[in-house]
């Protein structure tokens, strides 16, 4: 049996907004969350600007104990948890101490964890304090401390386990929660990823001349993606979090529900064919976007509008290009297009599920968030699409189908379909 997934729960934790409402209002605005940094200035980055969420020791309060927080240095993981215990309590979920939800699972993806943490255990080994690493050393510098964490905060018993695939990892996760759910193995997945931030993360960024550092002195002007005057992208950091769900189990539970997810594919280029490392194959790309269309038993003029990758680098025109003829559809004809990078960095392994959060409230409020930075379009874009297909302000609109798509180092491809719930 084929089970319908929805949506009930939403957490984040991005460089313009902690928490759904405050990220909300940001996306509506057009609120950038890029901010200059002078610590990056005095480790001679090239790029000396980036995002990072504004998180208070009065906040982090209400979710860590004072036993949990002691030697805790991870932000990644912290903010990881933030957003999933946002997300799972947002769902109308309680937090049992004592009793195990077997019918709840966690697929939470992250790139590097816990760079500080592991930096701080290098030290201590270096002069023979190996005694005085400290318990969590490991919890917290594996890939999967995250889902250890967040598990264990909230009693889940179903699968556990932490996805990586680079950008791709968080709208990676949000499909594979999604299929485990349809084939009947759980009724609630929550699914996200998270990103450390600092400069033991975004300095191999910096040495690769991939990000921009000609906007140190305008930071909010920094981050722009499909424009002309792109000179690389802005790192960020943070997390998001969706509870998905069985379309019986919140309706027994009388849930609210914010979308649906149709479905979804994620397949790599292989690195051959134009893909490498660092670039994506176009085959794959356009394969990914076609499977997840069939997937979601949809048309490609059923998509109203796409959030797509787009991280202000040399390849956005690709991207656009790739998705025109994975579509089929161009100029005037082609769904509206925005990038929340531009309001919040590449926040890497994390970007995927903020950006699934984005996709999602835009769906549920019914507006198209505006592009900002890019009012001189990139020329090989505008001529593939319409510049009114790149809203640079607010639209209200009716939304009713969105596709999320992110494409990662290593060349892997990830692409989510969204819909508006209809009962």
């Amino acid at each position: 049996m084929s089970h319908r997934v929805v949506i009930t729960g939403l957490g984040v934790v991005a460089p313009n907004g902690v928490g759904v409402n405050k990220f909300t209002n940001a996306l509506k605005h057009g609120d950038s969350g890029i901010k200059f940094y002078q610590e990056l200035k005095d480790l001679n980055f090239s790029c000396q600007i980036g995002g990072i969420p504004e998180i208070s020791e009065a906040l982090i309060s209400k979710y860590f104990t004072p036993l949990q927080r002691r030697g805790f240095h991870s932000s990644g993981i912290l903010f990881g948890c933030i957003s999933g215990i946002d997300a799972y309590t947002d769902a109308g979920l309680n937090i049992n101490l004592d009793e195990v939800d077997y019918d709840t699972g966690l697929i939470f993806g992250t790139g590097t964890s816990g760079v500080e943490k592991f930096r701080e255990a290098i030290y201590k080994l270096d002069k023979g304090n190996v005694r005085r690493l400290g318990s969590t050393v490991v919890v917290q510098t594996m890939a999967s401390g995250v889902s250890a964490y967040l598990s264990g905060m909230l009693g889940l018993g179903n699968q556990v386990t932490t996805n990586s695939s680079a950008c791709a990892t968080g709208t990676e996760a949000v499909i594979l929660g999604y299929e485990r759910i349809k084939q009947g193995k759980a009724k609630r997945m929550l699914v996200g990823s998270c990103s450390d931030h600092g400069p033991y993360i975004w300095g191999g960024f910096d040495a690769m001349r991939v990000m921009t550092y000609k906007h140190n002195n305008n930071p909010k002007m920094a981050s722009r993606p499909m424009s002309a005057s792109a000179s690389g992208f802005v790192p960020g950091s943070g997390a998001g979090a969706l509870v998905l769900e069985s379309l019986e189990s919140a309706s027994e539970r009388q849930a609210t529900i914010y979308a649906e997810v149709l479905g979804g594919a994620v397949n790599s280029g292989g690195q051959r064919q134009g893909g490498s490392l660092t670039a994506p194959n176009p085959e794959a790309v356009k394969r990914c976007i076609k499977q997840a269309l069939i997937e979601a038993q949809i048309h490609s003029e059923d998509i109203d509008l796409i959030n797509g990758h787009l991280t202000a680098t040399s390849k956005d025109a690709l991207e656009i290009e790739n998705w025109t003829k994975a579509l089929n559809r161009k100029g005037k004809h082609f769904p509206y297009i925005n990038s929340t990078k531009s309001l919040t960095g590449h926040c890497l392994a994390a970007a995927g599920a903020i950006e699934s959060v984005a996709s999602v409230i835009q769906l549920k409020e019914q507006f198209i968030a505006p592009n900002i930075n890019c009012e001189d379009l990139h020329p090989e874009i505008t001529k593939m699409i319409s510049r009114e297909n790149i809203p640079t302000k607010k639209i209200d609109f009716n939304v009713n189908t969105v596709a999320k798509a992110s494409f990662g180092f290593g060349d892997v491809n990830a692409c989510v379909i969204f819909k508006r719930y209809e009962s």
